[in-house]
């Protein structure tokens, strides 16, 4: 039998992409999806070109911001509230999914007063802010991507990230050896802004690599000045600004460098794609760096902290892939979920119990 759901996830992508690939098996199965989002997160322009109704909440997070910032913030979450209370009234869902953003405690607190089940998903091995704050006050099931985000307490059930459907029906990928006919493949990873240190220190590490192809993504700001190094350094590579089709470039690659966010992560993990990775060294409660260590302690990925990036540490890096490709592109695929999109569903259906 169908349903009505409340999916809440915003700001950046590593809340909004799973949360829409929950929105389309929902949607198969039969479910009228509806999404609450604030216009400033990129939901705002990727949810409505997805074919979903959103509705809109004016809300901003407290953490780390001036005593007036947060009164300010506090009234502006009363205000979010408010409009919360009206929407599910209006829409009466079943169950309400909370993936994180801040629109998701409005809308998590208001659903627990109307009796609405609340369901959130932790995307991150670090809980964040709102996820922790409805754990307390308003979840009645709590799902994490990675085992013991949440203290033992909190009885989560670890489901993985879900992801799109793409990345289920991936070819058995062809581990590279030296005898193979062609070039080491490494693919460099920035974020959609790119990431100035791996920008600035792969050219150098890579051009002291034989026999490497490169593709390298760097963002918009500094595309040209890192293709001209790369030219300067007879250094096989295509650089561009963004990538659009992850999946294909992940299958083409033997080696990935990139950040630690939750979904690049999970990504790499069903591509059987050996990492190395350098989280991002401000991030909120070190969340990438413990992001990398799940697949670091399964052997599938090495871990190299910013402070420690330089030249050498990157090519005795590299080389340590190069010798462990098969153990660990298995490690990697070995710790992927790939039933984690169906396992949030399920979650779903049944705490809506209709």
């Amino acid at each position: 039998m169908s349903g009505r759901i409340i999916i809440m996830a915003g700001g950046t992508g590593g809340h909004v992409f799973p949360a829409l690939a929950v929105a389309d098996e929902m949607r198969t199965q039969g479910w009228q999806v509806s999404w609450l989002g604030t216009r400033k997160g990129l939901e705002s322009r990727v949810v409505p070109a997805h074919g979903l109704d959103i509705d809109w909440l004016t809300v901003d997070g407290i953490r780390g911001k001036g005593l007036v910032s947060k009164l300010l913030a506090g009234l502006r979450l009363i205000q979010a509230c408010l409009q919360a209370w009206k929407i599910l009234r209006r829409r009466q869902p079943d169950v309400v999914l909370g993936m994180g953003g801040f629109v998701a405690a409005p809308g998590g607190l208001i659903a627990k007063l109307l009796g609405i089940p609340v369901i959130i998903h932790e995307q991150n091995r670090v809980p964040g802010t709102t996820n922790r704050l409805l754990v307390k006050l308003a979840a009645s099931k709590v799902l994490e991507a990675f085992p013991n985000s949440f203290p033992l307490t909190v009885k989560a059930i670890c489901t993985g990230n879900p992801l799109r459907k793409a990345f289920m029906t991936l070819p058995q990928k062809t581990v590279w050896h030296p005898e193979i006919g062609r070039a080491f493949r490494i693919l460099i990873v920035g974020g959609s802004q790119g990431a100035k240190v791996l920008n600035d220190k792969l050219p150098q590490a890579l051009a002291t690599l034989p026999n490497i192809e490169v593709k390298h993504q760097t963002g918009a700001a500094m595309q040209a000045e890192v293709t001209a190094h790369y030219q300067e350094l007879a250094v096989a590579a295509e650089v561009s600004a963004f990538i659009d089709d992850m999946v294909e470039v992940y299958q083409w690659a033997d080696l990935i460098i990139c950040r630690a966010g939750a979904m690049t992560v999970s990504e790499v993990a069903a591509c059987g794609l050996p990492a190395i990775f350098v989280p991002l060294i401000n991030a909120i409660d070190d969340h990438q760096t413990a992001n990398a260590r799940y697949l670091t302690a399964a052997g599938a990925a090495l871990l190299l902290p910013q402070p420690e990036l330089n030249v050498e540490n990157l090519r005795k890096a590299i080389n340590q892939v190069m010798n462990s490709l098969n153990t660990m592109s298995q490690a990697a695929s070995n710790s992927a979920r790939y039933d984690a999109t169906q396992a949030v569903v399920n979650f779903c259906v049944a705490e809506a119990a209709i």
